[in-house]
């Protein structure tokens, strides 16, 4: 009779912890697929991002690049990308701003060029054209005839 008990309580604990959530991740998952609209930006299980232009029952359109589209399966799509509206910035936001740019002419780093690269002594930057160029020494000498 223990025995049985605690093979009852063990797959409940199965259940628990690996049936159920898999079964919520599905369920999310249709339902994401099943929201899909037009114009929404997507990823898909790939990897590949794009907007959808047409949507179908099994299937649906992306643009991935201007002129570019693809057609894949609803079920490909992983998630759906939030795009956030930039909103109107507070006077707070701006002052912060203006600290962090005054901070970066403090510390030096408006007046690094592109091609500059840090010395490995981080003494400041040096230009990438007075790097050392190490060659190859030779391995074995010529023997005189």
């Amino acid at each position: 009779m223990q025995a049985l008990i605690v093979l009852a309580i063990t797959f409940a604990l199965l259940w628990v912890l690996f049936i159920l959530p898999q079964q919520r991740r599905v369920r999310a998952h249709q339902q994401l697929v099943s929201g899909l609209d037009e114009g929404d930006e997507v990823v898909l299980t790939a990897g590949i991002y794009g907007r959808i232009t047409e949507l179908g029952p099994e299937e649906l359109s992306l643009e991935v690049a201007p002129g570019v589209e693809m057609r894949v399966a609803r079920q490909a799509v992983l998630r759906r990308i939030q795009t956030a509206e930039p909103g109107p910035l507070e006077p707070d936001d701006l002052d912060e701003a203006d600290e962090a740019d005054e901070a970066d002419k403090i510390d030096g780093i408006d007046e690094i060029e592109p091609g500059d690269a840090l010395d490995a002594r981080n003494e400041g930057p040096r230009s990438v054209g007075e790097l050392p160029v190490q060659r190859p020494e030779a391995t074995h000498r010529a023997e005189p005839e």
